[in-house]
């Protein structure tokens, strides 16, 4: 007897002596009938529910024979089903047919079969979870020699990233009373929050004043060729982000970032104690290289300590792992979030990641899987994600060096997915590899006038943005300290191309 009979037949087998995977059969029973009795039952379940998802086999035929019937605008009921379905085939003491007639007469109502889909969605889910357990014990067992432990680590975590991306009913349209309701919540956090932005401030006003700060969900990539900066600006806004922190807390008794916020930083480049070193520094207005020289003060030394004590509350947690991928990425964020809280992410840099395709694969499609899943990852999250990315040696070899959104290195995607793209850009750096070996030289004294005006100074320039207005902000920046800050003088504050 399989076991829809013995869910709808009277008797009561034996209990059996094995563990059964997690299944509901009554549920796929009422379900069933629902949709039977009423087709409307099928499209409350049809955006999240899949023939694969009912345990019974019988019961996947019957839904998928449904589902078919309905989309073709017909009417499924036991009597257009039925010839669809092996006439030889019995359940317990009943034809299908009967079978059939026995599941429409027994429905409930169809109120409760987006309840009844969830509850069968959701054991699927936990089967799904069994096989992918089984197999991580089986395989660790019996390991080939082309998988590693690594592989088969990063492998599962592929697999779970998958499950839980596909493990979502929550999707699906929202009416715009919602909509608006939410964009009215924006509106009135922005006017409570500090410096009244709809996103989170990075801390350079000059810089909010164009963006309006950080919007969650949001893929904001931060590129620039080498020397110009972009870990350290990344590294500014994210501490900057985690200093300003201020908790709120909710009805339900959770935690609400009201300023600031708890801020992941993935430094695929850069050690934990060198990122620290360089917070470290611009905190205390103490040289990087001095630091890691020791050629510092006592006064120096007390002024490290201090800051360290104060770093110590801050909420900001870096992970240095070389080349994470992006699904072992993606399932750090979440247990981050979970744990701690999470309200921005920083990854420093793209290039360095890795896809979850194959060894070998070209690159390019492996760009476009990183820059997708992070802009999935945003979104599910909700969170503003800051990617840093290289640019292409084209820019060298151009005479002006301002970056372009055409540079972007190894993919169109990463322009693509982006909601906004800022590049780095100091002039300084150009110009002083131009100084003219004679100080004799006429020319030298026009390129000291150029380097006057360009020394100490960055350009932002937004080369996109999906919700604001592209131009340059100007910065000053203090390589010492690898600082980036608002300019002083007022008329800079705003500077924007001609």
């Amino acid at each position: 007897m399989n076991d829809a009979a013995r869910k709808i037949a009277p008797l009561q087998p034996a209990e059996p002596h094995y563990r059964e995977a997690p299944n509901n059969i009554e549920a796929e029973q009422a379900l069933l009938g629902a949709i039977l009795v009423n087709n409307d039952a099928y499209y409350r379940v049809s955006d999240f529910l899949k023939p694969d998802h009912l345990y019974e086999p019988l019961h996947r035929k019957i839904f998928e024979v449904a589902a078919e019937i309905i989309r073709m605008g017909k009417t499924a009921n036991p009597v257009t089903i039925k010839t669809f379905l092996p006439a030889e085939q019995r359940v317990g003491d009943l034809t299908v047919a009967q079978y059939l007639a026995r599941l429409a007469s027994e429905a409930v109502t169809i109120i409760n079969a987006e309840d009844y889909g969830r509850a069968i969605y959701d054991l699927a889910l936990r089967r799904s979870l069994i096989t992918i357990g089984e197999d991580i014990v089986n395989i660790a067992y019996d390991a080939p020699l082309d998988m590693p432990p690594q592989a088969q680590i990063e492998d599962t975590e592929r697999r779970l990233f998958a499950l839980a991306e596909n493990g979502r009913y929550d999707g699906g349209f929202q009416s715009f009373n919602d909509a608006v309701a939410l964009a009215i919540d924006m509106a009135g956090a922005a006017f409570e929050r500090d410096g009244h932005l709809s996103g989170i401030s990075t801390g350079i006003m000059s810089l909010d004043a164009k963006m309006g700060g950080l919007q969650r969900s949001d893929l904001i990539v931060l590129a620039g060729r080498p020397g110009m900066g972009k870990t350290s600006l990344a590294t500014n806004i994210a501490y900057n982000i985690a200093a300003a922190y201020e908790p709120e807390v909710m009805p339900d008794g959770s935690f609400k970032a009201k300023n600031g916020g708890v801020v992941g930083f993935y430094s695929l480049e850069m050690s934990s104690e060198q990122l620290a070193t360089r917070i470290i520094s611009e905190q205390t207005e103490v040289s990087s290289s001095k630091i890691r020289r020791g050629d510092i003060t006592e006064a120096d030394f007390e002024k490290l300590v201090a800051c360290s004590q104060m770093m110590q509350k801050v909420p900001l947690f870096i992970d240095q792992t070389g080349g994470i991928s992006i699904a072992q990425l993606s399932a750090r964020a979440r247990r981050l979030k979970r744990q701690r809280g999470l309200d921005c992410l920083v990854v420093d840099y793209i290039q360095l990641m890795t896809g979850h395709g194959k060894a070998g694969e070209n690159r390019v499609q492996e760009i476009t899987q990183i820059t997708t899943g992070l802009k999935a990852l945003g979104k599910e999250l909700n969170v503003p994600i800051i990617a840093l990315s290289q640019l292409s040696r084209g820019v060298e070899s151009r005479e002006d060096k301002r970056p372009q959104l055409s540079d972007l290195r190894e993919s169109g995607s990463i322009e693509q997915d982006a909601d906004v793209v800022l590049f780095v850009f100091r002039e300084e750096y150009y110009v002083k590899n131009m100084e003219p070996r004679d100080p004799a030289d006429p020319k030298y004294t026009e390129w000291e006038a150029h380097m006057d005006k360009v020394k100490g100074t960055a350009d932002v320039i937004i080369a996109k943005q999906r919700h604001g207005p592209t131009g340059t902000v100007k910065l000053a920046f203090q390589s010492e300290f690898t600082r980036f800050a608002d300019l002083a003088d007022p008329s800079f504050i705003e500077y924007q191309e001609p």
